[in-house]
């Protein structure tokens, strides 16, 4: 049970909440028990007693009634009120709680796990899987006892009026007990995998909303249908597993709790009529035996409640063990002043522990303020290589030098504030223009917001949509023309004004007009900063200090354009073949 231990430690700060909500139960349960004893007061003491007269019976009859109107119409409403309330409060809060955990720690999970597993499926244990525990702490930690209490309270009651009609009662609880120990023991299992059938249904589901342009474009809705179906089908399958399993314990425990009464009402009839109990313990017997096995019915459902949350709990705790790949170093310093030398050191590095090796022996040293830019075939390694700089992953060899000190030193936050990315496909949030500009600065004034997005040359287009900075840009930033987005996404790196550089491909989907006003900002972006620039059109990197053509993951040519052009190797070649494409 490692997963409730661990669930608990959420549970702990609210325990005293818990226990304050279970003695609020216990007096919202103990209520009912008292129509039990108001039977038998009625029919022994008021209707049958005999020494009474008639108007006697009647006052005795509207005295007890009063008491009970009482209890039940001003006492029990509030208790009700606060047990619901204060037991929803607290699940709430626990799972408040561990969502906060949740998103922090998939915040620190390396893209190495994200690029294995499918966003919808993250989302589906952060949502569905701590939902469902919620069941654990209303039913488990608080319905649970109050069950119990209740039976026990009971209980109680019947062997103050007869014992021998409660032993009758409870003959059937040692056969109740195994039959849900048996049934419940495999709906752990069951319940785990149709939650997995589900977090599948929804991780195709979020893949294909986020993919709608595709799937018109290809016109493959009638396709996409038969696959949805099978993920679908797929949990149907799952579901209906579960739901046998459930349906058959539910058959066995239900029989077992209506048998109970017959045999009750049987021998309690039977005492009746030999004289030995009286019409009213026989009523409130038969009325007890219901008050009984009201709870244990709830317990069952409990049962398989439980078994589901636990089986949550399972898969929550298992997406909590995912380990970082990248994590600080026990003794790691904050990053505070970057110089900005960058020094390869015999780095070579594969994606996964036994795979290809994509950059073999890499050596390069770069001055700070230089722009380095990285040319070569497709999957040559360029893009590997630049995103070992902010240690979006880390050398399987070698090292990285930042001003002489291993980036490994750093904290991995402070290394990557000091880093300024544009990518091909830079990612926007849906939210306004303005805020995912400030993603590079936060704190940022409307005032520098605006200086980032002329030095973008972002300003002129932003102002002519029609909320200007307020315009909500859509998911991914649809509403945007990808050139608009280029700008977007470097005024955001203008506002973060970083030391170091990285532009991989930042110009390659662009139409012309667009191309030329990006490359201006990016120009001015670079000036005075140490940047790495990868480009698949040669043209717009002749500026570069330096060009490092890469080939298989090895450096071959290193030098200016001119230089490289000269040496009439693999750069050489490279640029007469796009010069005559062009």
């Amino acid at each position: 049970m490692g997963s409730v231990n661990r669930y608990l430690q959420f549970v702990k700060p609210y325990r005293w909440q818990i226990v304050g909500t279970v003695i609020i139960g216990i007096f919202k349960f103990t209520i009912p028990l008292l129509i039990p004893l108001l039977i038998k007061y009625v029919v022994d003491d008021v209707v049958q007693n005999d020494a009474l007269t008639n108007a006697d019976k009647s006052e005795r009859l509207l005295t007890v009634m009063g008491i009970m109107i009482i209890v039940f119409v001003i006492l029990r409403p509030p208790i009700e009120y606060y047990r619901q309330y204060f037991a929803q409060w607290t699940a709430s809060k626990i799972l408040y709680d561990i969502r906060d955990k949740l998103f922090t720690h998939l915040q620190k999970l390396s893209f190495k796990y994200y690029s294995n597993t499918r966003a919808g499926e993250v989302i589906s244990r952060v949502i569905n899987d701590v939902e469902q525990t919620k069941t654990f702490v209303i039913t488990g930690l608080m319905n649970l006892w109050l069950d119990v209490a209740t039976i026990i309270i009971a209980v109680s009651i019947m062997f103050t009026m007869d014992v021998a009609l409660t032993f009758v009662s409870l003959v059937l609880f040692p056969l109740y007990a195994f039959s849900i120990r048996y049934f419940f023991g495999n709906l752990r299992k069951l319940t785990k995998v149709r939650s997995q059938a589900l977090a599948e249904v929804q991780s195709y589901l979020h893949e294909r909303v986020a993919g709608i342009s595709l799937v018109k474009s290809f016109a493959l809705e009638d396709f996409e249908q038969k696959q949805f179906d099978k993920q679908n089908s797929n949990f149907l399958e799952k579901a209906l597993n579960h739901t046998s399993w459930n349906a058959k314990a539910f058959a066995v425990v239900n029989t077992i709790t209506d048998v109970a009464p017959l045999i009750v009402i049987g021998f309690a009839g039977y005492q009746a009529v030999n004289g030995a109990i009286t019409i009213g313990t026989m009523m409130a017997f038969i009325a007890y035996i219901d008050k009984l096995y009201n709870p244990l019915r709830r317990l069952v459902n409990s049962s398989t409640t439980l078994t589901q949350s636990i089986a949550s709990m399972d898969r929550v705790f298992e997406f909590m063990d995912e380990k970082y790949d990248i994590e600080d170093a026990p003794d790691a310093v904050e990053l505070k002043k970057v110089n900005g030398d960058i020094k390869f050191d015999n780095v070579s590095f594969a994606y996964e522990d036994n795979g290809d090796t994509v950059l073999k022996k890499i050596n390069l040293e770069v001055k700070r303020g230089e722009t380095i830019a990285l040319v070569g075939m497709s999957g040559g390694g360029k893009s590997s290589f630049v995103s070992l700089i902010p240690r979006f992953y880390d050398t399987t060899e070698g090292r990285i030098l930042l001003d002489g000190q291993d980036i490994r030193r750093f904290k991995t936050h402070s290394l990557r504030d000091k880093i300024g990315m544009v990518l091909q496909d830079n990612i926007l949030f849906s939210e306004s223009v303005k805020t995912n500009i400030l993603l590079g600065n936060p704190e940022a004034s409307d005032e520098e917001v605006l200086a980032a997005a002329k030095a973008a040359n972002a300003h002129e287009f932003i102002t002519a949509l029609p909320e200007g900075y307020d315009t909500k840009v859509g998911e991914r930033g649809v509403k945007l023309s990808g050139g608009q987005r280029q700008r977007v996404a470097i005024a955001r790196v203008f506002l973060k004004n970083p030391p170091i550089l990285i532009l991989d491909e930042a110009t390659s989907a662009l139409d012309l007009e667009s191309e030329h006003l990006i490359q201006e900002a990016l120009e001015k972006l670079a000036k005075d900063r140490t940047t790495f620039l990868v480009a698949h059109r040669l043209s717009t990197i002749t500026h570069a200090d330096r060009i490092v053509l890469i080939e298989h993951g090895r450096i071959v040519e290193v030098g200016s354009h001119e230089e490289l052009m000269k040496l009439e190797g693999g750069y050489h070649k490279l640029f007469q073949v796009q010069q005559l494409e062009n």
